[in-house]
């Protein structure tokens, strides 16, 4: 699988100076964590699951979370675990499918092997688990599981922590927890894929909900964990996990309060005005200053809860040629004692070792989804994913 995938070679070769790489499953975790982009939720017990999967890995999907836990009701977590088994063997039996990574969402750690063994052989087809509400304490016996599971089924399995309890929100005990959270994850470093954000359960630890004109970083108790997050888990000195977004509640807009974000002069540029408006009508204007805010503050890759939010992740994604032409600068060989640079583009200073890790995660980021050509920019990257 590889990003814009879905789109025919000659429009990549237009739009792309350097194409997304190829990857599967079985790639490098540094690259996977990297890869995994806009991560579509889905839940476990939708009847015709297996369609859907093949439907959006066809749309430019390349991960997917099946939900057993927040998703669905208690009520119907047997089922859903019941219909987990029988798509997995359809989706094994469909000749020539390439499913995007896979990951289950489960409620307790005893679901980890249950469900492993149940899969059988179809067990392949599953890159990892994701884990709810993770702290050191619940975490653990989560990530002992998982290290079972995949001895018993002889699969690498990744796990994806999401960060959501009222312990990581809290100021009083946010620190203890986030250093706990820390000794976990790098206990399992090999098994941690990434960690994801629970931004919806911390907006109800106050009984907030974010409006559709209004980002996360708006919302000020949740945009202060999102900080110490990245501060204490996304540091670039090695240390540090791969962050991804927070998801984006909303897919349609009867009303809004505030004036549309989107700046009409790259749409105007290449003649794509009614996608501007589509994209306003669908609360997409807001989606993506929340994809440009959740890049500028260090988190990469988005949880999403709607197949129209995918294309605008990977879009924002893809690497512009003027900051591939400044990463590519930077770690020169012969740059490699420092000093400063005027970029080619001649609009900036690149100081070599300030900015030597922005740099390295620029190129990983450029492998994965690409590198743009010059006179290409995300309004053209959004226009040739959607279909005709």
């Amino acid at each position: 699988m590889r990003h814009f995938g879905h789109i025919a070679p000659e429009v990549r070769q237009r739009l792309f100076h350097q194409e997304p790489c190829a990857f599967t499953a079985g790639s490098p975790p540094r690259l996977l964590s990297a890869a995994l982009g806009a991560t579509l939720y889905s839940p476990a017990t939708r009847p015709r699951l297996a369609d859907d999967i093949v439907k959006q890995a066809a749309g430019g999907v390349v991960s997917m979370v099946l939900c057993l836990e927040d998703s669905i009701d208690d009520a119907d977590v047997q089922a859903g675990e019941e219909n987990l088994v029988r798509q997995f063997a359809a989706l094994a039996a469909r000749p020539g499918a390439e499913p995007p990574l896979l990951f289950i969402r489960v409620r307790t750690p005893e679901q980890i092997p249950d469900l492993v063994r149940r899969l059988g052989p179809t067990v392949r087809l599953l890159t990892g688990f994701v884990l709810p509400k993770f702290t050191e304490e619940r975490g653990i016996p989560f990530l002992e599981a998982l290290t079972g599971a995949e001895k018993a089924c002889g699969r690498r399995l990744f796990a994806m922590p999401v960060l959501e309890s009222p312990e990581l929100l809290y100021r009083e005990s946010r620190v203890e927890t986030l250093e706990g959270i820390f000794r976990a994850v790098d206990k399992y470093r090999d098994r941690v894929l990434a960690l994801r954000l629970g931004v919806t359960d911390f907006c109800s630890s106050y009984g907030l909900r974010r409006a559709p004109d209004m980002t996360a970083y708006d919302v000020q108790i949740v945009a202060s964990v999102i900080a110490d997050v990245v501060n204490m888990l996304g540091r670039a000195d090695g240390s540090g996990f791969t962050v991804t977004g927070p998801v984006w509640e909303y897919f349609r807009v009867p009303e809004r309060m505030f004036k549309p974000q989107l700046r009409q002069s790259p749409f105007l540029q290449v003649r794509a005005v009614e996608l501007r408006e589509k994209l306003i009508e669908h609360a997409m204007d807001g989606l993506l200053r929340e994809i440009s805010l959740d890049q500028a503050n260090g988190l990469l890759g988005k949880t999403c809860i709607h197949p129209s939010h995918v294309l605008p992740v990977h879009a924002l994604s893809v690497v512009s040629h003027e900051e591939f032409s400044d990463a590519q600068d930077i770690l020169r060989p012969e740059r490699g004692g420092g000093g400063v640079l005027r970029s080619a583009y001649t609009n900036k200073m690149n100081e070599v070792k300030p900015h030597r890790a922005w740099a390295e995660r620029t190129l990983l980021r450029a492998e994965v989804f690409g590198v743009a050509n010059e006179d290409v920019g995300f309004v053209d990257l959004l226009a040739a994913g959607i279909p005709g």
